[in-house]
């Protein structure tokens, strides 16, 4: 039980909590049918010819993939940053610098979960299972773009925006903008936040020659560059809902989702990072969770 436990610490299994939900928006959607009624309007109809035995095994294997991706993306973002973690006082606590775990077991963890990966979209369908290599370059390729550029964290925000759209492919097998646009929203929601969370170490980044908003423009600005980020966010989660004909309660989930992007930076202030973390997982966990449940509502219940 202690190693599995220095495992979910080490993939920060918690932090499942941001891209998940986003996760089982997109399948959930795609279980719905969109019918052009008028232009850039959609009517919701529920297919009743899906096997929902068949249907339960994809969501299982839904889950798993974003448990196998994810666990893979962050086991080797710690296996190639280990030097840089040892050097940084807030990071050396981690798993291998502490040497609670050996780098080379967190090697194997990745490729393990990478094959795992791999493996599940082969039993969903022809399209998730040759795009896996894609979803996996991108989200395992984020552990180096640090090194040489500060858009590093539009690429973070990449790799977790695949959630939405794959996990709509792994039910239809095929592509719709509707799941774009909250694939979009994710993209720029996390790319927003993680810019809040490099803040803690801008000095540290300047001093190891390693690239992010905050060590390129300063605090300030890169404030200023979150929440551009994150007005785009709102935008494609309001686009989104008129585009998807939705009701009531997804708008309800869009104020709460709104408002916690709205929180974030009245509390976090270039000469306060304080509540950064407060930020990070609760303020951001709230919203992605609150609003999926809202959305998934509005897909059953919504007029």
């Amino acid at each position: 039980m202690s190693k599995v436990k220095s495992y979910l610490s080490l993939i920060k299994f918690s932090h499942t909590i941001f891209a998940m939900p986003f996760a089982l928006i997109g399948f959930f959607i795609g279980m719905v049918e969109y019918t052009s009624i008028v232009p850039g309007g959609h009517k919701k109809i529920f297919p009743p010819q899906f096997d929902w035995n068949a249907l339960g095994i994809k969501f299982l294997l839904v889950i798993l993939c974003m448990i196998f991706a994810r666990s893979a993306a962050m086991a080797f973002n710690r296996y190639l940053d280990r030097s840089f973690d040892a050097k940084n006082p807030r990071t050396a606590i981690r798993e291998i610098p502490a040497g609670v775990i050996k780098a080379n077991s967190v090697l194997w963890f990745t490729i393990i979960n990478c094959l795992f990966f791999i493996a599940s979209t082969f039993f969903i369908n022809k399209l998730c299972f040759y795009l896996s290599p894609v979803a996996l370059l991108v989200v395992l390729g984020y552990s180096y773009t640090k090194r040489f550029t500060p858009l590093c964290h539009l690429v973070l925000g990449l790799g977790l925006s695949l959630a939405p759209m794959g996990a709509y492919l792994a039910v239809t097998g095929v592509f719709s903008f509707l799941p774009v646009l909250f694939s979009l929203a994710v993209l720029f929601w996390v790319s927003g936040f993680d810019i809040i969370y490099a803040l803690q170490d801008e000095e540290f980044d300047k001093e190891n020659k390693l690239y992010s908003v905050p060590a390129w423009l300063g605090k300030t600005k890169a404030l200023r560059i979150s929440e551009l980020l994150h007005v785009l966010s709102a935008a494609a989660i309001v686009y989104a809902g008129f585009y998807g004909n939705f009701g009531w309660l997804y708008w309800a989930g869009t104020v709460v989702f709104l408002s916690m992007l709205v929180y974030q930076h009245i509390i976090v202030k270039p000469n306060d990072l304080k509540r950064v973390n407060l930020v990070f997982i609760t303020a951001n966990g709230v919203a992605s969770v609150v609003f999926a449940i809202f959305v998934i509502a509005d897909l059953f219940f919504g007029s």
